[in-house]
């Protein structure tokens, strides 16, 4: 299983929170605490990161190596700082191959999408539906295999369907995954963390399965003004879990503007 982590606050170096914390990104690579499905993440490594000075949408780092064999991602995360970033280490599901393709974070204008889940026999199941779904300039965007480029060309299906408001796509998305996956009876991970570089929106939501693990903290003592979510808890502090079948919104002034129980939006 995947593990994530997403940063909105004043401006950091992102290996403050990928290398250094005790239960750092790096060290959930090969010692995760909370993953089900796997033991190991190293099917490759992913960050995203907001500079509003040189351009509105993100920079992407991106290497099909374990994050242990990547030698260049320190020095990366040293130089930079931004006061928006998405992180990803990745297990790749059976089947869908460790390409450079379907390395997350995905993007789309200033859009970065990362997913941790999967959606059960994709390719015998949802695969086809989800296409089916979306619209052709959508669908001719999608440059890999995997689930989680599908699911979020299925959010971006739903954005131009609202007028640009991503929260209730987010919402959208999800109702519909629903609705496809019921015929086939298939399990659906579907733990999600977007930005735009001012906003933060993550789900913990599942189909037919417990969801996996995430966790927010607002100002922490190391990171004050800012929100952290992650896959599992990066260093001790007062770490709250996202509820399950929820929807957590932070805003551009680094606060938690709500968390919405999806179950009660009728998703």
């Amino acid at each position: 299983m995947c593990r994530l982590l997403a940063y909105l606050g004043s401006p950091i170096q992102p290996d403050k929170l990928i290398y250094e914390p005790e239960h750092s990104l790096y060290i959930q690579s090969y010692s995760p605490k909370e993953t089900v499905t796997t033991s190991v993440n190293a099917d490759g490594v992913g960050v995203g990161w907001y500079d509003f000075q040189k351009q509105t949408e993100p920079f992407i780092y991106k290497n099909i190596l374990p994050i242990w064999s990547d030698i260049n991602l320190p020095h990366l995360s040293r130089y930079i700082e931004s006061e928006c970033f998405l992180a990803y280490i990745r297990s790749a599901t059976p089947g869908q191959g460790a390409s450079w393709s379907n390395c997350q974070p995905f993007s789309d204008r200033h859009f970065l999408f990362t997913h941790n889940g999967f959606i059960e026999n994709f390719r015998s199941t949802l695969y086809q539906p989800i296409r089916s779904h979306i619209k052709d300039t959508v669908y001719r965007n999608i440059e890999g295999t995997t689930d989680s480029e599908h699911i979020f060309a299925l959010f971006l299906n739903e954005l131009a369907a609202v007028d640009g408001n991503w929260e209730e796509a987010l919402q959208a998305t999800l109702k519909t995954l629903f609705k496809l996956a019921e015929p086939y009876g298939v399990k659906v991970l579907a733990n999600i963390v977007i930005s735009d570089g001012n906003r933060l929106i993550a789900s913990r939501f599942a189909i037919g399965s417990a969801p996996p693990s995430l966790y927010w903290l607002q100002n922490a003592p190391s990171f004050p003004n800012s929100v952290i979510i992650a896959s599992e808890p990066l260093f001790p502090g007062h770490w709250n879990p996202c509820p399950e079948s929820s929807m957590i919104i932070v805003g551009e002034d680094f606060k938690i503007e709500d968390i919405v129980d999806l179950n009660s939006s009728e998703t």
